[in-house]
């Protein structure tokens, strides 16, 4: 009977490959925690990243649909007693933006503020949607309150189309012209000029004849100011620039049409002299269709004496 014989090995031998078997079962383990841990780890980033996407989404669509109400008060030193808590309703850059059907949202934010004057400084319309409907519908709505209108950019860039439709509303137009407007036995004096940003302004013209009394400019862009603080005008108000419609927080605008990068006159209030202008941030969007941390807007401006 023959009998097989196994190779023998030394004891050492035997303990040093178990160890070594160990070592690499370990390490399989390991690696299998690891892989594990990182597929967690993707899921989560994918859960983060979508999460976070519908969250900036959600974000965006607020700030580019939910309408603020900004009010200011002005300080204007020989505002008759006539006009002491005068408010003025200022609107701009619409730029055809619907809020709802028949302008419903806008309509009824507006119908619950009180103010005695509606100035709207221009781009109702826009290049890219020059469907007037939102526009008029908005105007009418405003009636029978008085309504000045200076034209901005995006009026002459589609043939002004809309000055007809607001003359017939009873809409108060002013190009390098001038309005004597009463209350009581008082007056102040509500100038109007054409658009700053196409070079179409005149503010010398709207001057003639006008007199010492209150004097409120509209404009429908910024680079108006220089012109007006030379020209002791009282208040301004003016819009174009949408507040930048991307603001950066402690920054502002990142970016303003006619004024390049991180822009001078973006969004607010500014002072020089005995002149305060005011910025509108406006209603509507142009180039993108979206805002952040910068709502549209409506503005309420009362006059208060000195």
């Amino acid at each position: 009977m023959s009998r097989t014989l196994l190779p023998r090995f030394p004891v050492s031998s035997v303990r040093s490959m178990t160890a070594t078997l160990a070592r690499v079962s370990q390490r399989q383990i390991v690696l299998k925690q690891q892989g594990g841990f990182w597929l967690e780890v993707k899921r989560m980033s994918r859960r983060a990243f979508v999460l976070g996407g519908v969250g900036l989404l959600s974000y965006l669509y607020f700030e580019t649909h939910s309408i603020s109400v900004k009010r200011y008060t002005i300080v204007i030193p020989n505002l008759p007693s006539d006009f002491r808590s005068f408010t003025i309703l200022h609107l701009s850059d619409l730029h055809s933006k619907e809020y709802g059907d028949s302008q419903s949202q806008l309509v009824d934010l507006v119908k619950k503020q009180n103010f005695d004057l509606v100035a709207i400084t221009g781009d109702l319309v826009a290049k890219g949607n020059p469907e007037i409907g939102p526009a008029i519908t908005l105007v009418s709505s405003l009636k029978p309150t008085p309504i000045f209108f200076v034209p901005g950019n995006h009026e002459w860039w589609t043939n002004y189309q809309i000055r007809s439709p607001l003359q017939s509303l009873g809409v108060q137009i002013l190009e390098n012209s001038s309005c004597k407007f009463h209350r009581g036995h008082s007056h102040i004096w509500i100038l109007g000029v054409d658009d700053p940003y196409l070079g179409r302004d005149r503010l010398d013209t709207a001057l003639v004849n006008v007199g010492s009394a209150p004097r409120i400019l509209l404009a429908h862009a910024p680079n108006i100011f220089p012109s007006a603080v030379k020209s002791s005008i009282d208040l301004v108000l003016v819009g174009h620039t949408h507040g930048g419609q991307i603001r950066l927080p402690f920054l502002g605008a990142v970016v303003a049409p006619g004024q390049g990068f991180f822009p001078k006159f973006d969004y607010g209030m500014y002072s020089s002299g005995s002149t305060t202008m005011i910025v509108n941030g406006g209603l509507g969007e142009s180039v993108l269709p979206v805002r952040f941390n910068n709502r549209p807007e409506i503005v309420l401006i009362t006059l208060k004496s000195g």
